[in-house]
């Protein structure tokens, strides 16, 4: 029985279908971006439908304010950049926060940025230029004004990424779970992240507990130490029985006895 060997009648139809499946494929795409982009502008409206309907509890409320600006960037509506591109004048759905709050919302993030750089500052002299969010939020509410609305960590970190676009030395950085701002240039390297984050278990460490603990060597434990004292970010008690203890500032000003220990 004979075979007939494959013409360019052939090849001329495997094109064809080739073409036809990747015309098809490209019609796919494009009819599915356009469904997106249809369900998106829905959730838009829907969004914009349920802060005018909520806007009481957006502007009093922290815990639902900070639900609603998850609840934006989810479907790619920014508060932070929303300002910007509704200065001009537009009314669409990006400028929600704006209408919600009655005034620019980079106005209320600069203003509360602007609280959030004088806690800071105040306190630099005692952590070395690094506080917990947590101690940043008390600040700030201990010296607000009787009416203010409550803010939350939440607020206080869009706040600090309002700084980032200036150039600002501050930024936002986690040692162990906790949050902190930092509000000096310099970058705390592996061992010095790993130090904050045992004096976070009882408040202070030594140069044994780190050995002991993390296995390191005398020398890498005391250098670690040192430059962080030397930045300020921990104090030194000389005093203590057996060896020195490093002490985080913040933990010896909320209740413990300063005396006996020298910084530097």
């Amino acid at each position: 029985m004979s075979r007939k060997g494959v013409g360019l009648a052939a090849f001329d139809r495997s094109r064809i279908t080739s073409a036809q499946y990747a015309s098809h494929g490209s019609n796919l795409r494009s009819s599915n971006a356009q469904a997106l982009e249809t369900q998106l502008a829905v959730f838009r409206s829907l969004l914009q439908q349920f802060a005018q309907t909520h806007a009481k509890d957006i502007r009093s409320n922290p815990t639902f304010r900070a639900q609603f600006a998850r609840m934006c960037a989810a479907i790619g509506v920014d508060p932070l950049a929303s300002s910007n591109t509704s200065s001009g004048g537009g009314s669409g759905s990006n400028s929600i926060w704006a209408q919600l709050l009655g005034r620019s919302v980079n106005d209320f993030y600069f203003e509360l940025a602007v609280k959030v750089v004088e806690v800071c500052s105040e306190t630099r002299g005692e952590n070395g230029g690094l506080i917990e969010v947590r101690k940043v939020k008390e600040g700030i509410m201990r010296n607000r004004m009787e009416g203010a609305s409550e803010i939350t960590e939440d607020d206080i970190l869009r706040a600090v990424a309002t700084l980032q676009p200036l150039g600002s030395a501050y930024s936002v950085i986690k040692v162990g779970n906790k949050p902190y701002i930092r509000s000096v240039p310099k970058e705390l390297n592996t061992d010095q992240s790993a130090v904050l984050e045992a004096v976070q278990v009882l408040g202070y460490v030594s140069v044994s507990m780190l050995m002991v603990n993390l296995r390191w060597q005398r020398a890498r434990a005391q250098t670690a130490l040192e430059d962080l004292v030397g930045e300020g970010m921990l104090w030194v008690d000389k005093q203590s029985v057996g060896e020195s203890e490093y002490w985080s500032p913040g933990f010896m000003l909320e209740g413990r006895d300063l005396g006996g220990v020298v910084s530097g």
